[in-house]
C-alpha cells in the first residue's frame, strides 16, 4: 500500500479541535466554490413551477426572494492526479476478503476518468440511490418549490384537510427556518380558526353580551384527503422485516415528524400517517375554536375534497431543495418515496411506486443521458432489486457540482461532512482521518452492502467526484468494508497522486 501525501497528515491531542475546525472550514469552501451558480441565472433559466390543474393548490407560486449570486468556481489550474499512481494508491485499500468493491473516481472539471474498478457493473447502491432521487425532485419541481397543505371547506359543516406531499409536518405551530416542522398543524388550525370566524366570532361576542343566548353551538367534521398518492403505501419491493423495524412505512402525502413519533425518533413508524396527522389538526383545530360556540365533532374519515371547495387556509414546507439536503444528510427513506412520488406527479405520471421508479429512469436520462443498464425498485434504496454503477453514480456526483443544470447545485449541501454531521458524523477516524471535515459524501448500507460516493478537493486543490459500492459482504464483517470505502475516500483527498 503506497503512502499517502499531501499537508492533511491526521493531528492528535491538543491539535485535534483546531484540525477538526480547519477541516470544517475547508468543507464549507469546497461546498462553495463547487457550487459556483449565480441563483440569479438559476431563477431565470429554471423558474419554480407553478400548480397545475390536476394538483390544484399543492404547490405554493414561486418565491420572489431576491437572488445572491454565488461563489467562483474552482480553478482548473490545479493539477490532475496521475491516474497509475491513483491506481496504486486505491487498489489495495479496495480489495476485500469477502465481497467486492467496484469504483470509480472522476476529475471534476473535465469528466475524465482517473481510476475505475469495475465501475462500469451495476451494483446495489443501497441509500446512494437517493441521489438519483434527488436529481428527480430537484430537475422536475426545483429547489424553491415548497408544498401547501390546506384545509377546504365544501360546505359549511365540513373541514377537509388536504395534503400536498408535506411529510415534514409538526403537530404544534410553524417554525420559520426549520426543515422538520416549518409548517404546523397548530398554526393551520388557527388560521382556519380564523377563517370560520364570521360564525365563530358571533357566537363569541354574543357569549359575551348581555342579550339572550345564542343559537345551539355549530358542530364542524374534519376530514381528510390524502389523494394526492396513488397506488399501494407500501412497495412490494420493501421486506416485511423493514418496516417492522421503522426503516420505512406506508407512503402519505402528509405526515407529522417524517412519518415517525417524534422527530428522528428510531424504531417503528406510524402504520397511518396521514390519519395521524388528520387527528392532530383535528384537536388543534378543537383547541383553536374553544369558546367560540363551534364544536369540532369527533374522528375523521378520508374524501376529496372537491375542486370547487372554498380554501379557508395554508401553511407551506421548506423550500424542496431544503427537504432534499436533509433527505441526503440524515438518510431518509420515507422523505425520499415522499419526494419521488411528487416529482412522478410533477411529470405527469402517478404519484405512486410505479411513478416514483419512472421518474428516477427519467432524471437518469435528463442528467446522465442515458438510463441504460439502471434497474430501480424503489426510491430510497431499501430494495435489493436496485442496481446502478459507480461509473453512473460519480458522474451524478460531477454534475451535481460542476454540470450545466444548476438547479442540482442545490443537492450539494447535502452531502454528509466526514467525521462532522449526517451518517457521516461518526465515521473517518484513525486512519481514514485525513478525510475529517475534507470530504463530503453519500453513504448506502444495507446487510450486504456498503456504499459512499461523493466529491471532495485534493492536497493539489483539485476537486474530485467519486463512487465506491461494495456488494455481497458478510454482514457480520460489513465494518470492514466501510472503513475501506472511509479509507479510499480519505486518500483522495490526502493525494497529490503526481
Amino acid at each position: 500500500m503506497s503512502t499517502q501525501r499531501g499537508p492533511r497528515a491526521p493531528l492528535t491531542g491538543l491539535w485535534a479541535p483546531l484540525a477538526a475546525a480547519v477541516a470544517l472550514a475547508v468543507a464549507v469552501a469546497v461546498v462553495l466554490v463547487a457550487t459556483g451558480l449565480a441563483t440569479e441565472a438559476r431563477s431565470a433559466l429554471f423558474p419554480a413551477p407553478t400548480p397545475t390543474a390536476t394538483a390544484p393548490g399543492w404547490l405554493a407560486p414561486p418565491s420572489s426572494a431576491p437572488a445572491v449570486v454565488g461563489a467562483t468556481p474552482l480553478s482548473t489550474a490545479a493539477p490532475v492526479p496521475e491516474a497509475d499512481r491513483l491506481a496504486r494508491d486505491l487498489a489495495p485499500r479496495l480489495a476485500l476478503g469477502a465481497g467486492s468493491i467496484g469504483g470509480t473516481v472522476l476529475d471534476a472539471a473535465t469528466g475524465r476518468v482517473l481510476f475505475s474498478q469495475a465501475g462500469g457493473d451495476g451494483r446495489v447502491p443501497a441509500s446512494n440511490l437517493k441521489l438519483l432521487t434527488a436529481a428527480a425532485v430537484l430537475t422536475s419541481l426545483g429547489p424553491e418549490a415548497r408544498l401547501r397543505t390546506r384545509t377546504v371547506r365544501p360546505d359549511a359543516g365540513t373541514v377537509v384537510l388536504a395534503g400536498g406531499g408535506d411529510a415534514m409536518l409538526a403537530a404544534g405551530p410553524s417554525q420559520p427556518g426549520a426543515v422538520m416542522g416549518r409548517a404546523g398543524l397548530a398554526t393551520l388550525a388557527a388560521d382556519t380558526a380564523k377563517a370560520l370566524a364570521p360564525a365563530a366570532g358571533a357566537a363569541h361576542d354574543a357569549a359575551a353580551s348581555p342579550q339572550p343566548a345564542p343559537s345551539p353551538p355549530r358542530t364542524v367534521t374534519v376530514r381528510l384527503d390524502d389523494t394526492l398518492f396513488t397506488g399501494p403505501a407500501l412497495s412490494p419491493a420493501w421486506d416485511p422485516a423493514d418496516v417492522a423495524a421503522g426503516e420505512i412505512a406506508p407512503v402519505y402525502p402528509l405526515a407529522l415528524n417524517g412519518a415517525r413519533t417524534a422527530p428522528a425518533a428510531a424504531g417503528p413508524r406510524p402504520q397511518d400517517a396521514a390519519l395521524d396527522a388528520a387527528n392532530a389538526f383535528r384537536d388543534a383545530l378543537a383547541a383553536a375554536l374553544a369558546g367560540t360556540g363551534v364544536t369540532v365533532a369527533a374522528g375523521v374519515s378520508r374524501v376529496t375534497a372537491p375542486a370547487e371547495g372554498q380554501e379557508l387556509a395554508a401553511v407551506e414546507s421548506a423550500p424542496l431543495g431544503e427537504q432534499v439536503d436533509y433527505m441526503l444528510r440524515e438518510s431518509d427513506n420515507y422523505l425520499a418515496e415522499v419526494l419521488a412520488r411528487l416529482a412522478a406527479h410533477a411529470q405527469g405520471g402517478p404519484a405512486a411506486n410505479e411513478g416514483a421508479v419512472a421518474a428516477l429512469r427519467a432524471a437518469a436520462v435528463r442528467v446522465l443521458g442515458t438510463a441504460d443498464g439502471l434497474e430501480i425498485a424503489d426510491a430510497c434504496g431499501l430494495s435489493l432489486g436496485n442496481r446502478i454503477s459507480p461509473a453512473a453514480l460519480a458522474t451524478l456526483v460531477r454534475e451535481m457540482a460542476v454540470g450545466s443544470d444548476e438547479r442540482l447545485r442545490a443537492a450539494l449541501g447535502g452531502f454528509p461532512v466526514a467525521a462532522l454531521d449526517g451518517t457521516l458524523g461518526s465515521r473517518f477516524a484513525g486512519s481514514a482521518a485525513a478525510g475529517a471535515g475534507v470530504v463530503r459524501a453519500k453513504t448506502g448500507t444495507l446487510n450486504t452492502v456498503a456504499a459512499l460516493s461523493g466529491y471532495t478537493v485534493d492536497a493539489d486543490g483539485r476537486l474530485l467526484a467519486f463512487s465506491f459500492v461494495a456488494n455481497g459482504l458478510d454482514p457480520g464483517r460489513r465494518g470492514e468494508a466501510v472503513q475501506a470505502l472511509d479509507g479510499a475516500a480519505a486518500a483522495l483527498a490526502a493525494c497529490g497522486c503526481r
